[in-house]
């Protein structure tokens, strides 16, 4: 599985980015859970689940629906 990029995150609509967001969370909390079990083979797959789903995060905050670059500074 791939480490998606903002840009990937950023081609997306609202409802899809939210939605990735939910199965990521979902995908993080089942590993932890096996991680904290003893059986998770790939502690690797944590770190990057946390750093996509970081990604994600910032850019559902920046605002998905504002196209880039229309932000005005003063």
């Amino acid at each position: 599985m791939p480490v998606k990029k903002a840009k990937d995150f950023r081609g997306m609509n609202a409802k899809e980015l939210a939605a990735h967001i939910r199965s990521l969370r979902k995908e993080l909390f089942d590993l932890r859970l096996k991680h904290g079990a003893g059986s998770l083979e790939n502690n690797q797959k944590l770190r990057l689940l946390r750093k996509e789903l970081a990604c994600a995060l910032t850019v559902q905050g920046e605002g998905v629906s504002a196209p880039a670059g229309s932000a005005q500074e003063n």
